[in-house]
């Protein structure tokens, strides 16, 4: 099949990337490089570096190449941002995917493949584990933006338009299993990331958002899936698509949580760091546990996780954030301990 697949060059995106290309399909990446990379963008996939506010631009891509299928990754995703410039998040989430769908329509593409969020469902009414047909009631500007990409896309559908599957994601983390790509975001806020920063004494060390919720030990509790059984999960997606599947909403979470004191603990662990924690208030928009339902995902698709362990995320992300200094040591001539 030939896909087009919109932040191609993110996190996410990029593993989703290299897994069709190892699958055999022909990849078409549309990215930006705000947050992308170049050299993300694995095997023989073709990277078009353009914004997806550029009607014009996707006009000629799609007239070139007849998709069988668009996966739409691209977005913004930091919840505390969102609450600073929820328009920055309407305007790249929202409306940019309007603009997607624009030609999704015009040019018929049959299916698509779209990369939701847990955000979209807010506390939902205090219940943590969460399955996917509950009212939907985000706290921020990313879920809600998030929550309007959705429905217009289900609207579409209703007209005739593609046949989808929304993935909503839960916490990702982890890294490739080889070391070629992993979370390179700046200034990034998933908390792995940050745990292992601290350990690596890139930052002070790691702030704690609240520790009075109510939880287990009083910090957030959050579901953790290991980056290549999300990536695993898409192609899966597509596969259910291209045989004939309904569309369908699914949850990618493992159902079960951790907390971000057993998070920090795991990290120590491993890294055998013992950095410096410091605890500070409440981040708005941070409800207090999500933990997915993952009963359709698995019904639907037959998805089978295979890296359902919180030490092994940690593991891949520990590996990969480790690369990452010692190859920037290398660059500048500095010798690894």
């Amino acid at each position: 099949m030939k896909i087009l697949v919109t932040g191609g060059a993110g996190y996410i995106g990029s593993h989703v990337v290299r897994q069709l290309d190892e699958a055999g399909h022909a990849v078409v990446v549309y990215d930006n490089l705000s947050t992308g990379f170049r050299q993300a963008v694995l095997g023989g996939a073709q990277l078009i570096v353009a914004n997806l506010s550029d009607g014009a631009r996707l006009d000629a891509v799609f007239a070139v190449h007849q998709f069988d299928a668009v996966m739409h990754f691209a977005a913004s995703t930091v919840v505390p941002e969102s609450v600073a410039d929820p328009l920055k998040y309407y305007a790249n989430n929202t409306r940019n995917t309007l603009t997607l769908l624009e030609r999704i329509s015009r040019f018929q593409v049959p299916h698509v493949v779209f990369s939701s969020t847990a955000a979209v469902y807010g506390v939902s009414g205090g219940d943590s584990v969460i399955g996917e047909d509950v009212v939907l009631a985000p706290i921020n500007a990313y879920g809600a933006s998030k929550m309007m990409s959705e429905r217009m896309l289900t609207d579409l559908a209703e007209t005739g338009g593609p046949s989808y599957i929304v993935l909503r994601y839960f916490n990702v983390a982890g890294a490739d299993l080889l070391g070629r790509i992993g979370q390179s975001t700046a200034n990034a806020t998933h908390l792995i990331k940050v745990a292992c920063q601290a350990a690596l004494g890139q930052r002070d060390c790691l702030q704690v958002f609240g520790t009075d919720y109510p939880t287990a030990d009083g910090t957030c509790v959050r579901d953790y899936i290991h980056v290549e059984d999300l990536a695993r999960a898409h192609l899966d997606a597509l596969d259910y698509l291209a045989n004939g599947g309904a569309s369908d909403v699914l949850n990618c979470g493992y159902g079960s949580g951790y907390s971000v004191r057993e998070v920090i603990e795991a990290v120590r662990r491993i890294s055998g760091v013992d950095f410096s924690v410091e605890e500070s208030p409440r981040r708005p928009g941070d409800p207090p546990a999500v933990i997915a339902d993952n009963a359709r995902i698995q019904r639907v698709l037959h998805w089978q996780p295979r890296f359902n362990d919180l030490d092994r995320i940690v593991t891949d992300a520990w590996g990969w954030e480790s690369r990452h200094v010692q190859n920037a040591s290398k660059e500048v001539g500095v010798t690894s301990a």
